[in-house]
């Protein structure tokens, strides 16, 4: 037994947790001391057996009170109850949490008195009370500089940097995560605490749109992960927004792959941020065209308590229906969200409103968006704010303009490799060089947005800038007819059933439209594409390459 024993410490010291695991847990519990039992807990909380992990915790708080440790005993309630906390059990969580205030009592000054502020902190955050939050941050930090605890150092600091954030003192805020990140990663802090820093720092870049640093942490997370043999990576939200940053990059595959492992992950029992992640699917399967795939996960997003606008608005403007797009989008504006999700909003808004050809709805959104990156550091949201007014400005009649603002916000793209939102731009860009007359230029922009929608799998935007093309002149180079019928993106999405030999009532139960409203886009095909059969709409279809 001492062996084994030994043999268990040895492991933990290299960090190959499911080696350390496999050793202590085979291990009868009553011959385990406080110290083994906390390695146990360590090794099966990283190992991904919250179980287990919680079940080594407790019986670690019995030994530490066996022998009288009263700190150590709150200290080992403190790590199951923020385990539980992060699983969204929160009721079980607040009944350790106030064991273990009983047990230290009013006459204990130890540094577990400072872990018990770290509840009240993210209570003060999620109750956007930042000034508070701030407050405690600061008494946590200095309560764990009194004892050199470094955990408790490291959770501090991570609160105070939300709060600052959460203040709107965005440079503060994150060159105080920059410091504990920099702790993390030198080895100083303690691996429960590394990965909850970890995550909690790529959160708060993802909501204040600094993707590039977002993605470095995410490097170094993953980096971290590799080198402790055994450990499950990316636990709760944070694995939601590897897949954002995923998409981000251009790597759709890759994302898809994560986000479902995130709703498998956080699904048993429901996790907090299991509707956000259904909504990150249902995003990335709207932008390839699955739509009603995209439709059921935004169901589920809600479902879930995650309000599934901007994009179930964005998805029925891809379906075509604007109206229902335009009353959708302009719901969730009226609404007192949270600020974070404003921005979004906002880019989805000016799109949908240009849309309806409501210029002076796209241009109050814009210059909001425009006024929230101009507080902001962001370059992502300037990027998006920059797009939109120069989107807006375009409608409006001034393309000279509109492209010194989509100039602006390509260069940001390009900067930080966001090929879709890149394309995106470079259609608005084209527009605007075609209104202008400049069709050489407008030829490669729409050729570029092409090559990059045809490689990401975006089937809507595809087709959405072959119905633009079909409608233009065709630029020198590009494979499109001089002119053409302009076909709507919902009438390209029948057009796709038809082409396969679906049915009237076959398409209207696959687009979940009623079998009126197929046979309605049908004729419209028909009438504008100048045929009379479905045979020859599919044939015109593969000839001028609308399909």
């Amino acid at each position: 037994m001492p062996d084994r024993f030994e043999r268990g410490r040895e492991v933990i010291a290299r960090q190959v947790w499911a080696e350390t695991y496999e050793r202590l847990s085979v291990l009868p519990a009553e011959s385990l001391g406080a110290t083994d039992l906390e390695r146990l807990a360590v090794a099966a909380y990283l190992l991904g057996d919250d179980v287990r992990s919680a079940a080594a915790w407790e019986a670690a708080h019995r030994r530490h009170l066996e022998v009288g440790d009263r700190a150590e005993a709150a200290r080992c309630s403190f790590w199951l109850a923020l385990g539980l906390m992060l699983g969204g059990q929160m009721a079980h969580a607040g009944g350790w949490l106030s064991r273990a205030q009983g047990v230290i009592g009013d006459d204990l000054d130890c540094s577990s008195a400072g872990y018990l502020l770290i509840p009240e902190l993210i209570g003060a955050l999620e109750a956007n009370e930042p000034a508070v939050a701030r407050d405690l941050a600061i008494r946590a930090s200095e309560i764990a500089a009194r004892f050199d605890d470094t955990d408790l150092k490291a959770l501090a600091e991570l609160g105070r940097g939300q709060a600052l954030i959460a203040l709107g003192e965005n440079r503060a805020g994150v060159a105080r995560l920059d410091e504990v990140m920099l702790s993390v990663s030198c080895g100083d802090v303690g691996p429960i605490a590394s990965g909850i820093v970890y995550c909690a720092v790529i959160l708060e870049c993802m909501q204040i749109f600094d993707l590039a640093r977002a993605a470095e942490w995410t490097d170094a997370l993953s980096a971290w992960c590799d080198a402790q043999p055994g450990l499950v990576p990316y636990r709760g939200q944070c694995l939601v927004h590897r897949s954002q940053l995923q998409q981000a990059a251009g790597d759709w595959v890759a994302a898809a792959d994560t986000i479902e492992l995130a709703c498998g992950r956080l699904a048993e029992p429901p996790h907090p941020a299991l509707g956000l992640a259904y909504f990150q699917g249902a995003e990335l399967r709207r932008l390839v065209g699955d739509f009603d795939a995209a439709a059921a996960d935004y169901r589920r997003a809600s479902r879930y308590g995650f309000e599934p606008m901007p994009g179930l608005a964005l998805l029925e403007l891809a379906r075509g229906d604007i109206s229902a797009a335009a009353a959708g989008i302009r719901r969730a504006l009226a609404d007192t969200g949270p600020p974070t999700r404003r921005p979004m909003l906002l880019a989805a808004a000016v799109e949908i409103f240009i849309a309806a050809d409501d210029l002076a709805a796209a241009r109050l959104a814009a210059d909001e968006l425009a006024a929230t990156a101009q507080a902001s550091t962001s370059p992502v949201l300037r990027a998006m704010a920059e797009h939109a007014v120069g989107a807006v400005v375009l409608g409006e009649g001034a393309p000279a303009l509109a492209l010194v603002h989509l100039r602006a916000a390509a260069e940001v793209w390009q900067r930080l490799q966001m090929p879709y939102e890149a394309a995106r731009t470079g259609v608005a860009f084209a527009l605007s060089c075609t209104a202008l007359g400049d069709s050489i230029s407008a030829s490669i922009e729409f050729d570029n947005a092409r090559h990059t929608y045809g490689e990401l799998g975006a089937r809507p935007d595809l087709a959405r800038l072959r119905s633009i093309m079909s409608g233009l002149d065709a630029p020198p180079g590009v494979a499109q007819p001089a002119t053409g019928p302009v076909l709507s993106s919902r009438e390209l999405e029948v057009l796709t059933h038809v082409a396969s030999g679906k049915t009237n009532r076959e398409i209207a139960a696959d687009l979940v439209i009623s079998p009126h409203t197929a046979s309605r886009h049908v004729e419209n095909i028909f009438a504008k594409l100048g045929v009379r059969s479905r045979a020859a709409a599919t044939a015109y279809a593969y000839e001028h390459g609308l399909l």
